[in-house]
C-alpha cells in the first residue's frame, strides 16, 4: 500500500513513530542509533504527504 492510499491517521501515526524513535536516539546520548538514512528518507516522504494534506504534526528534530 502506498502512502497516498493511507488514511490521515495512519500517515500521522507512521510519522509520529519515527519522531519517537529519533527522540529515543537523542536520549541515549548518541551511544545507539535506532534509525538511519532510510528512516530519514521515509520520514521526508511522510512529511511531504502531511504537508500536501494540510495536516499538522511536530517536525522531527534530527540529530
Amino acid at each position: 500500500m502506498s502512502i497516498e492510499n493511507s488514511n490521515d491517521e495512519s500517515v500521522l501515526r507512521f510519522y509520529e513513530n519515527i519522531r519517537i524513535q529519533v527522540a529515543a536516539d537523542r536520549a541515549s546520548g548518541g551511544r545507539h542509533h535506532l534509525l538511519g538514512n532510510t528512516a530519514k528518507q521515509h520520514a521526508d516522504v511522510l512529511r511531504e504527504e502531511i504537508d500536501r494534506r494540510r495536516l499538522t504534526a511536530d517536525r522531527i528534530d534530527w540529530p
